[in-house]
């Protein structure tokens, strides 16, 4: 099969984003002529991060592992974005390099930045269906929220949950179980 053709200024873009060195903790992302860099997360992000990991971690298939901050390529439509949680196919690493590609994904999980929350709750809800991320799942600690979109199909989501902190949330297969919000907290005011 053969590779898709990656558009010429994509792969500009692309090439011109992965030669940038961002201070440490800093993210580099691109959305069509975009390039997005954002810092590091606060101790209450990585708090509700944890919490999330480890449920999905306890319910994770075989052969899928998750990793944090991996970047997720789709040249082809000039997407490269770096969720705060994915899982991909273990077998991912005998691809070597640093960027996978993102219809590897089966979820990106985002603890919305409180800095950028348009970055996670506009820009990704338009690029991970693109990307042919089948799940994304944007936790709002601004306002308590959790939403679930799914059924990508035709660069858009067709499926939307949408609840609060305490609620549990119904996460499909291939991980299939109620993921538990009660323990979620909020940015501080």
């Amino acid at each position: 099969m053969a590779e898709p053709r990656i558009p010429a200024r994509h792969a500009q873009l692309l090439a011109y984003a992965r030669s940038l060195n961002p201070p440490s903790g800093w993210k580099v992302e691109v959305s069509g002529d975009e390039i997005i860099m954002t810092a590091g997360p606060s101790v209450v992000h990585q708090r509700n991060l944890l919490l999330v990991r480890e449920q999905f971690d306890a319910h994770r298939p075989a052969g899928l592992m998750p990793s944090e901050n991996t970047d997720l390529a789709s040249p082809n439509v000039g997407k490269l974005r770096n969720p705060d949680l994915t899982y991909i196919p273990v077998t991912v690493v005998e691809r070597g390099g640093n960027d996978v590609p993102a219809e590897l994904a089966v979820i990106a999980v985002e603890i919305v930045s409180p800095s950028n929350p348009e970055n996670d709750l506009v820009g990704k809800v338009r690029d991970y269906p693109l990307m042919d991320i089948p799940l994304y799942l944007p936790v709002d600690p601004r306002e308590g929220a959790v939403t679930l979109f799914s059924d990508p199909a035709a660069g858009v989501y067709h499926r939307r949950w949408s609840g609060a902190f305490g609620d549990p949330v119904p996460i499909p297969e291939p991980f299939a179980f109620e993921l538990s919000t009660a323990d979620l907290i909020r940015y501080p005011a």
